[in-house]
């Protein structure tokens, strides 16, 4: 399985949006709809490879500081039978 390791810039909260998605039930940030400004993308094609790369953009300074952070997504494979599906199946 291959995966994607981004680092992206942390999106700061006000109080009252805080205290607004806890008392709702809601979520603060839907990553789905509004994802965090990606800063950096890196590729890896195995687990180990993807931890590894994942570590070392731990170690940038504006992610020690809190201001970023490192996310990694595992890559679903496309079936190779059906590269460009439309119909949303």
């Amino acid at each position: 399985m291959r995966f994607l390791i981004v680092r992206t810039e942390i999106r700061a909260a006000a109080d009252t949006d805080i205290v607004a998605a806890w008392a709702g039930g809601g979520r603060l940030r839907d990553e789905t709809t509004a994802p965090e400004p990606r800063r950096q993308v890196v590729h890896a094609e195995d687990r180990d490879a993807a931890l590894l790369l994942a570590r070392a953009l731990a170690c940038v300074g504006a992610v020690r500081a809190g201001r970023h952070r490192v996310k990694v997504l595992p890559v679903e494979e496309a079936d190779p039978g059906h590269l460009y599906r439309w119909d949303g199946s």
